[in-house]
Parts: C-alpha cells; structure tokens; sequence
C-alpha cells in the first residue's frame, strides 16, 4: 500500500484506460505479492520479534533494488544529496508502518489486518486535503474517506466491546500504520523529478540504516535461537518479492495502464491476504471479514471516482 500511495500521489489521469490481459494479469501478481506481505509476516512471526521481521525486509528489499540499480542505466549520484527526504519517507513510509503492521499481527489476523490497511486512500485523502492547498477532496472522495474509516472504526469498536485487549490495539496498530503511510504520501510530493526507483532504494536504505542500532539494542539478534528454514524464506520473501520484485512490477503497470488503473490492487490487497490466511495459516472464514473487505471496496471504488454519488 505505501508504494502505491507515494508514488501515484504526484499523478493524475483525466481518464481511465482500459486494460489487457497482461495488464491485469500483472496487477492481479502485484496484489498477492502485497497481499503476500501479510501471510510472510505471519510466519516470519513464529521465530522472530518484530523488529527483527522488518529490519530484515528492508535490509533485504534494498539489496535487491541496489543491484537492480546497479546493473541499470539509472544515474543516481546527481540525486544523493536528498539524503534527507529519503530518510523522511524511509521513516514514514517504511520503519514506522512496517513495525506498526507486523506488531499488530501477532494480535489479530492477516486478513483482518489488510482490510484495516486498505484505509490508506482513506486517510491519504483527508491528510492531503489539510495540509495541502492544490488537493482538496471533492464530495465523493470525503464520502469514501468517511465510508472506510468509520466501517472500519465500527468492526474495531465491536472488538473493544468484549474487552479493551491486545487484538484491539493490535487493530489500532494497523491504522497508525495506515495513516503513516498517508503523511508519507503527502511529503512524497517533494521528490518530484526522482526516478521511482531511485526513491523506492533510498527510502529502504535509510530504513535500514535508521532501524539497525533500534533493533541491534531492543532485540539483541544474537541471543535468539536459530529460526527455521520457514521463518527464514519468509523474511527473504519479504524483501524480494514484496519489495523489490512488487516495484519493478508496480512501476511496468504504472508505466502501461496509468495511475489510476494500478490504484485497483487497493481492492485486491484484502482478497489475496485473506485467502492465503485462511488457506496455509488456519484462519476461519468469518462474515466480519466479508463485511470488512465490502466497505473498504466501496470506500476505495469511491475515492477512485468509479463509484459516484449522485448530487
């Protein structure tokens, strides 16, 4: 979801064009591969803190868009000295959504948690309407926005219900993420003129960097037993796949289909991470998480502007 958000923040299509089959076959991988990020977090979760999941991911995830960059024709000296916005988007858009999400999986269900993530249109449409002059929402994206958060504030709300716990803040958890995720997109709009790959490798290299002395004192990697060999892939499956390999995907769908297209994985995301959930991880199939998936579905249709209100 972040890279959706800070990436398509600074573009816009008058219209919508129509897809092929490759198209949509790419935007239907990029959503599992997001999707995915849930299911890896679950099981990378089983032998190690969350700290540990996400520096790994980020560490990983930049070295692989490093070597992308690498062997590319990419110049990238003439754009080091935004060191500083990178390590504001690596921040905002990275370490703290990142630790927040994983965190607030060991509480509550990967379907459930990219249901709550799915907000993030959400929250990016009110977060640049206040604090940008050139963004203001119209009727139809405030009504969205409203839509997703309040539904999603309702399921949470039923929660707390039956006892303020850990799977409540574990709910919360997700939305802070998905509001970090929203001010990233926002700030996202200084890095005008910055190949995407460059930002996307930026923003992971000052994550990692930022998080390494946070999770070398909090964690202390050295004393941890070994993980398994499926705590590992995940964690490598993390990096690769739903960070490098998901950009180079995300930016050839952009680059085909327009802006406004690629914003449909937004819909997708929820779909594939509850599958995988309720298919490898045991988790139950609940009308919760149904009702869930619907009202951020319409929420996101709404502020796409494919789902209209009428005046």
């Amino acid at each position: 979801m972040s890279k959706l958000d800070s990436t398509t923040s600074n573009m816009t299509d008058s219209t919508i064009q129509r897809m092929g089959f490759m198209e949509w076959a790419m935007l239907i991988t990029l959503s599992i591969l997001w999707g995915g990020s849930f299911f890896f977090n679950a099981v990378a979760l089983r032998g190690l803190p969350p700290l540990a999941v996400v520096w790994g991911r980020v560490f990983i995830g930049c070295l692989g868009l490093g070597c992308l960059l690498a062997f590319s024709s990419i110049q990238v000296r003439p754009h080091l000295h935004r060191w500083r916005d990178f390590l504001v988007m690596g921040i905002l858009n990275t370490a703290i959504p990142f630790s927040l999400i994983v965190w607030g999986q060991q509480h509550i269900q990967s379907g459930l948690a990219a249901v709550i993530n799915a907000t993030t249109p959400a929250f990016t449409i009110l977060v640049a309407n206040f604090f940008t002059t050139d963004e203001r929402a119209s009727l139809n994206k405030f009504a969205g926005a409203a839509l997703g958060l309040g539904g999603v504030i309702m399921l949470i709300g039923t929660d707390a219900i039956s006892g303020f716990g850990n799977h409540v803040l574990g709910q919360a958890a997700i939305m802070g993420a998905a509001l970090s995720y929203a001010c990233s997109a926002t700030y996202a709009r200084r890095l005008q003129g910055i190949p995407s790959m460059i930002t996307a490798c930026g923003q992971l290299t000052a994550s990692t960097i930022v998080m390494l002395p946070i999770m070398l004192y909090l964690v202390r990697p050295w004393e941890l037993p070994t993980p398994g060999i499926d705590v590992i892939g995940a964690v490598v499956g993390l990096g690769l796949l739903c960070s490098a390999l998901a950009y180079i995907l995300f930016f050839r769908i952009l680059s085909r289909a327009g802006a406004t297209n690629v914003q449909l994985v937004t819909l997708l995301i929820p779909f594939s991470a509850s599958t995988l959930g309720i298919a490898f991880l045991g988790e139950p199939f609940t009308w919760r998480l149904v009702i869930g998936m619907l009202i951020v579905s319409t929420a996101a249709l709404m502020i796409d502007g494919r789902l209209r209100l009428r005046r």
